[in-house]
């Protein structure tokens, strides 16, 4: 299905609500103006095959240019509002986009970042400021019939690799361009394990740049459902929302499992959640406690995947086989799990190893041959780089992540990015960056330093490479605390051994580490 079914169906059928304001947009209305916006690209000589960016927070007109896009047969790369120029325009020039859309709420990173991607068409929503143009004036002008060569576009989400660069994700080309309305994996999805229907209310509280928001909300409106679309997230607002939209399905982070537990319990029995039916929940391993009180409050309704934004395997869990299997993510549905040692052989059930699907969605990495040959093994069997095992059942357990990879409040932060700026002030000479535990979010990214004068570790010293960090870094990534080492622990062919720093913040070991702050 895909939302011009519905428009003429039911043109008066509501595709999206903003949350706070209340803003309503119909599948007619976005019918209509995602045929502009594919108009407008065409116009600007972007045809099937090429990419666009956007750079926007959650924003109504979001979806218009995602389905402008999807029609298009383009490529649509979504770039973290959070982002720093740099970031931003190391994607946009990496992607190949050869327009930019923003909106205003990040327009003063949007100024800063025109001068230095010359050639690429500059729009704005929501308030243009020059150099862009009015993405909803240019929209307008084009005609509301479907263009003529309709294709099947997807997105080429961006996911940080160890060296710290961010690469795109780009699945497994078709032979032959798409219709538009070709069944889509992710409503197939959807329909069989997380209860969507045609007529389901769907809450959406995370930002769109994000691969899981993404995709599931535009699966339901190429099913027809509504999506309640959260400006930001706020704990108490969602619970409002879910009753006042009377909300059946909804996609989580385990932040926010925890930040809607932390309300006064007054404050949860004061919204009635009865209208759900099933949620579910990725993007970061859930604490066993706060899954079981979510149960608790909510019912055997609470879902949990395991997957990456490089499709080639998808684990599932529903809540009754989690109360039997606590901790564990699931079964894999659409490939064959396997667990390998180091040199790539499948190893017995219970044994710790490097998570591989074999059978699964293909992908490559924009860009990088080298990194995507490091994502198959000898049998070409493919990994997001994760460590666990599985039981005798079949059912996965993670016990580590890609290359000492941060989850903080679902978000994926990579440390060599950190590390590689770190290590450029004067006052560092050496750095390694973990993810240490934090009760709302998860991890919290802490820097451990080595000074160049050890008599100048201390607070001073981590406020200023605080400082450094977050003039360089989006906040997302800027260390919460700066801790000391007097030397961090290498080998003499000059290997880091980070485990040894992660395992001193997690209570497996001890190591001689002063707070900074």
């Amino acid at each position: 299905m895909h939302p011009h079914h519905h428009a003429k169906a039911d043109p008066h059928r509501i595709a999206y609500i903003m949350a706070a304001s209340g803003e309503t947009v119909t599948y007619g209305e976005l019918d209509a103006r995602s045929n502009q916006g594919a108009h407008l690209f065409r116009s600007l000589g972007i045809h099937p095959g090429d990419a666009i960016a956007i750079f926007m927070d959650n924003s109504p007109r979001y979806y218009e240019v995602l389905w402008a896009a999807q029609r298009s047969g383009i490529r649509f790369t979504c770039v973290s509002s959070k982002l720093t120029v740099g970031e931003v325009d190391y994607i946009v020039k990496d992607s190949g986009s050869k327009a930019l859309i923003a909106s205003a709420s990040v327009a003063d990173v949007a100024l800063e970042l025109a001068p230095l991607i010359p050639g690429v068409k500059l729009y704005m929503v929501e308030g243009a400021v020059a150099p862009y143009e009015s993405f909803e004036a240019a929209r307008a002008a084009m005609p509301t019939t479907p263009i003529h060569n309709e294709s099947a576009g997807s997105p080429m989400l961006y996911s940080s690799g160890t060296t710290g660069r961010p690469k795109g994700v780009k699945r497994a080309a078709t032979p032959e361009p798409q219709p538009i309305d070709a069944p889509n994996a992710l409503g197939m999805i959807g329909q069989a394990l997380f209860g969507y229907e045609p007529d389901m209310v769907y809450l959406s509280p995370a930002p769109l740049y994000h691969a899981a928001p993404l995709g599931w909300s535009m699966a339901v409106q190429a099913l027809g459902g509504t999506v309640i679309l959260m400006e930001r997230f706020n704990e108490e607002k969602a619970l409002e929302y879910i009753e006042k939209y009377k909300v059946t399905c909804a996609q989580w982070v385990p932040t926010h499992f925890v930040r809607m537990l932390k309300l006064p319990p007054e404050t949860r029995a004061r919204y009635d959640v009865s209208s759900l039916k099933k949620v579910f929940h990725a993007a970061a391993p859930c604490p066993v406690p706060v899954k079981e009180a979510m149960i608790d409050w909510w019912g055997p309704i609470i879902q949990e995947y395991y997957a990456g934004t490089e499709g080639n395997g998808f684990c599932v869990i529903t809540s009754e086989e989690w109360m039997r299997k606590k901790g564990s993510v699931g079964r894999s549905m659409n490939a064959e799990l396997k667990i390998c040692d180091e040199a790539g052989d499948p190893v017995p059930a219970r044994t710790e190893g490097t998570v591989f699907f074999a059978g699964g969605g293909e992908f490559e990495y924009h860009n990088d041959p080298v990194k995507t040959a490091e994502s198959r093994n000898k049998h070409g069997w493919t990994t997001l780089g994760d460590v666990g095992w599985v039981d005798e059942d079949g059912y996965l357990f993670l016990t580590d992540r890609k290359s000492f990879m941060i989850i903080s409040g679902g978000v994926n932060i990579y440390p060599q990015e950190i590390e590689n700026l770190l290590i450029g002030h004067p006052k560092v000479a050496d750095v390694a960056v973990i993810g240490a535990p934090h009760e709302e979010m998860g991890e919290e990214v802490v820097a451990v330093v080595q000074p160049a004068d050890w008599a100048g570790a201390g607070p001073e010293l981590a406020a200023e490479l605080k400082a450094y960090a977050r003039a360089n870094l989006s906040h997302v990534k800027t260390p919460r605390r700066i801790d000391f080492m007097e030397e961090l622990p290498r080998h003499a062919t000059g290997k880091l051994y980070k485990r040894l720093i992660r395992d001193a913040y997690w209570g497996k070991a001890e190591a001689p580490i002063v707070r900074g702050g």
